[in-house]
């Protein structure tokens, strides 16, 4: 069942959510997983990954996630680690849209909220002077503060105090820009790359590929079908460095990553990925992903 279908306003669903906010997490994940992955979950006995980062909402609880599902604040904790070369340009922060000068800002960058997550609240300026300022100050108003994370019962994300704007470097796909530039997000568990998702194509036509940590593809996929294959990038054996670093402190985390030139830049750390309701294709891969998931 697709939800969002039937619901098609998000500002209701979320509504409808805050209003359950006092149904039990272990009952609400569990009736959002069937209706979200057509099946029960077996919280007493899980095996899928799935099934798995659902009890990772309810049951884990390391202080530090909040600041890591931050935008900004999961800066910090770059640079704590050692690797704020992998930061993308910072242009500013605000409280509020109207705090943004953009005469002030570069002709292409990107604007986001602090809170957002799954790709959501996102602005691309890739020429500034074709946009309408006010037109984008109004959106960035109207998802500060709308935490989502509650919606998926993602604690993280609940630790939040206050969502901001903040504006970072545009990077460019020098071979095609119009179709962005390729995401890789690193599957790790305790400080374990177990495998790269390859989300190429974002605006034209997006793909996913899957590869194992010697750049074998697995042949699967999730969200979107599969494409053609890549080469495995240039720099590919720091991105894994860089994977194991910034996930060593937890049992799992995706550490995204962009790769520019053979450059590695940071991208975000993502602990509840599609909030738990990603179907694999082939479906064993779910069981696969989670034999590694043995904390929570």
């Amino acid at each position: 069942m697709n939800y969002k279908k039937i619901i098609k306003s998000q500002q209701l669903r979320f509504k409808i959510l805050r209003l359950l906010s006092w149904v039990p997490d272990s009952v609400m994940l569990r009736i959002q997983y069937r209706i979200k992955m057509g099946i029960w979950p077996d919280f007493k006995h899980p095996k899928r990954f799935t099934e798995k980062l659902q009890l990772y909402k309810m049951k884990y609880r390391n202080p530090v996630m909040p600041q890591c599902v931050d935008k900004y604040e999961v800066r910090k904790y770059i640079e704590k680690k050692g690797l704020s070369d992998t930061l993308v340009n910072l242009y500013g922060v605000w409280d509020n849209a109207n705090d943004i000068d953009f005469n002030s800002l570069p002709n292409s960058f990107i604007l986001k909220t602090t809170n957002g997550g799954g790709g959501e609240n996102v602005i691309i300026v890739s020429d500034k002077a074709n946009e309408d300022t006010e037109s984008i100050k109004k959106r960035l108003d109207s998802w500060l503060n709308k935490n989502s994370g509650n919606a998926g019962r993602e604690w993280a994300y609940t630790g939040i105090k206050k969502s901001r704007i903040i504006a970072e470097g545009l990077l460019i796909n020098e071979k095609c820009p119009e179709a962005g530039i390729e995401d890789f997000k690193i599957f790790c568990f305790d400080g374990k790359p177990f495998c790269v998702q390859v989300d190429s194509g974002r605006f034209e036509s997006h793909h996913q590929n899957f590869y194992d940590m010697e750049w074998k593809s697995l042949g699967v996929h999730c969200t979107y079908p599969e494409g053609e294959g890549i080469d495995k990038p240039t720099g590919f054996d720091e991105m894994k460095r860089l994977a194991s670093r910034l996930s060593a402190d937890f049992p799992f985390v995706r550490v995204d990553l962009y790769n520019v030139g053979g450059k590695t830049y940071f991208g975000e750390l993502t602990f509840y990925p599609s909030s738990g309701y990603g179907k694999f294709t082939p479906d064993d891969f779910d069981f696969e992903l989670g034999s590694y998931f043995t904390e929570y």
